[in-house]
Formats: structure tokens, C-alpha cells, sequence
């Protein structure tokens, strides 16, 4: 049989013929782990739709931190559960907030070798599950966004001065990159980043986490600040948005289902790009796992896999902890 000019498996038959190849590569620095804080616990507490998952105690998420540091992820993004909801979410810019009290445990007991990204909204501290303030009655109610915008200002400082490198708006409202950046620079916190969730759809794969946070809307969805699954275009507009409002990261939530709006987003701006492989990604797979449906291991590292491919430079992920063990 004649040679042919080019035989792609010759690259392929040895293990570290196959590595040595690879055009995307996975890291555990690339990885991001959600961790939940719950005020008022006296252990942790696991989340039924996310096995191997917990609310976390002020002591045990130090502990959770530290462990995964040994595996070589080095950023966690906190969600905070208070012990007291009202209607605009005040426990969330407290001085003693549960987040703000983890974010100082957490400074000081690992100093700079964690990276702590503060996820910044309101809808695990309202009493109605929302992301900002409603305004409005009946069937009129809605969300002020300008209102909401100031809170957020106020979170961010909060979450910096309590230990935050990053501050997370994740709660799509026009106006909430710029609105921190100039709290952040006003009270002299120019170091502080900013990743901001720029391209976060109204999606069905959200349902996990609102257990894990206690985040569920009372009434009503988000889906009149949440984007539409099928715009890309928008979603362009809202990252150019963000990125001249002072945007340090931009992220696309979720990411399975929206692998080329990651694409877009790095191929357009170039700038440091995550994606949040959200619960339902993660329950999904464990789901068929468990029925045998599915390689568990092989479905997680391939799925990762794919985000990085797409042009995530960073991946918040349920599965960090497990794809970091393997990935050492």
C-alpha cells in the first residue's frame, strides 16, 4: 500500500504521542468551584439535587477550601444564604453578612493563595427570590432597575473590603458593571475585578442551585432580565456593554447549550472569558451515571473539555473538585 502524505494517526498511538498533540488543554488552575455558605448551621448540610455537594458551615468551608487547594484549583465563588430575607435583600451588603464573615475566615486563614470571587446579586437574600427590588403592584410588579443598581454598588464594596478579589454581578440588570466600578474606584478599591455575568440566559438548567441557594422566585421568573435562548447578537451587545463599563472577565451562563456564544465572545473581544457549567449540567450527568447510562468520569472531562475548546479561559463548574483530582 502506497505511503500517504499525511496519516493522523500517527499521532495518535501512544498516550503521550495523543498529549503531546492536544490542541486544548485542561487544568485545574482553569476551574472554578461554587461553594454555598449557610448562616445558622451547625454542620454541613448536603444538597439533595447536588450530590457531593453541601451548604457549608464558617468552619467547614474553610476546610472544603483548603482541600481543594491540595488539588490545585486555586479560586472558589461564594453564594451566600442569610439567616434573615427582606424585601431588598439587606443582609446581603451587612458587615456581618454570611458571605462577607466567609470572605474574612477565608482571607485570612489562606491569604493570596486563593483567589475569592464573590458572586454579587440579590436573590438569595430577598424574601421574594428576585434579583433586585421590586417596584410596582399587582400585576404591574417588576424590577426598579436604577434601585437595584445602587444595592449592588454597595454589595461590591461590602464584598471587597470584607476580602473579595473579584465581585460577580450576576443579576443582569443594565448599568450594574458600571454602577460598581465607580463604588469600587470611589472608595479607592482600583485592584478590585470585576467579572461580570454579561451573557446570562433565561434557561431550564438552573434548577439545582435554587435548592442548593434558596433562590427560587416566589412568583413569577426572571426571564424579563434574563436573556432569550436564541439571541447570540444580544448577547454580543451586552458583553461589548459591560467590557466599556469596566469588565476585568466576561461570562456566558450556561455553557453546554451556548458553546458558540462562548466562541463569539473570545473570537470578538478577546478578553478573559469564563462559562458556568451550571447545576443542571452537572445533575444531568450524575442523573445517568447513576443508571449506568453513562461513563461519569469520560461525560465530565469531555464536557469540560468542550468549554475550553469553545474559549472559556475559565470554567465555573460542580465538577472542579473531581476534574481536578484527575486531571493530577
Amino acid at each position: 500500500m502506497a505511503s500517504l502524505p499525511h496519516r493522523g494517526r500517527r499521532l495518535r498511538r501512544t498516550e503521550a504521542l495523543r498529549t503531546m498533540a492536544a490542541e486544548t488543554v485542561l487544568r485545574p488552575h482553569h476551574l472554578i468551584a461554587p461553594l454555598f455558605v449557610k448562616e445558622g448551621l451547625r454542620e454541613p448540610a448536603p444538597i439533595g439535587a447536588l450530590p457531593g455537594h453541601f451548604q457549608h458551615t464558617l468552619t467547614s468551608i474553610v476546610d472544603e477550601v483548603g482541600s481543594l487547594l491540595d488539588t490545585g484549583i486555586r479560586s472558589v465563588i461564594l453564594f451566600g444564604i442569610p439567616g434573615r430575607k427582606d424585601a431588598e435583600g439587606s443582609e446581603a451588603w451587612a458587615e456581618e453578612g454570611v458571605v462577607q464573615r466567609a470572605l474574612r475566615t477565608l482571607r485570612s486563614e489562606f491569604a493570596d493563595r486563593i483567589v475569592l470571587i464573590a458572586d454579587l446579586c440579590l436573590c438569595e437574600y430577598t424574601d421574594h427570590g428576585h434579583c433586585g427590588v421590586l417596584s410596582g403592584e399587582g400585576s404591574t410588579v417588576g424590577i426598579d432597575n436604577d434601585r437595584t443598581v445602587e444595592l449592588y454598588a454597595k454589595i461590591a464594596v461590602s464584598q471587597v473590603r470584607a476580602g473579595a478579589d473579584i465581585v460577580a454581578p450576576s443579576g443582569m440588570m443594565d448599568g450594574q458593571v458600571g454602577a460598581i466600578r465607580r463604588a469600587l474606584d470611589d472608595a479607592g478599591m482600583y485592584d478590585a475585578a470585576i467579572l461580570a455575568y454579561a451573557a446570562k440566559y433565561a434557561s431550564a438548567f438552573y434548577g439545582p442551585f435554587r435548592e442548593a441557594a434558596e433562590s427560587a422566585p416566589r412568583f413569577g421568573d426572571r426571564r424579563g432580565y434574563q436573556m432569550q435562548p436564541g439571541n447570540a447578537a444580544e448577547a454580543l451587545r451586552e458583553v461589548e456593554r459591560d467590557v466599556a463599563e469596566g469588565a476585568d472577565v466576561v461570562m456566558v451562563k450556561p455553557a453546554l447549550a451556548y458553546l458558540d456564544v462562548i466562541r463569539a465572545v473570545k473570537e470578538r473581544f478577546g478578553i478573559p472569558t469564563a462559562a458556568y457549567s451550571v447545576s443542571g449540567e452537572y445533575a444531568m450527568v450524575q442523573a445517568a451515571a447513576d443508571r449506568g447510562w453513562l461513563d461519569r468520569e469520560a461525560a465530565m472531562m469531555e464536557t469540560l473539555l468542550a468549554v475550553r475548546r469553545a474559549g472559556a479561559d475559565w470554567i465555573l463548574t460542580y465538577f472542579a473538585r473531581d476534574a481536578a483530582h484527575r486531571l493530577r
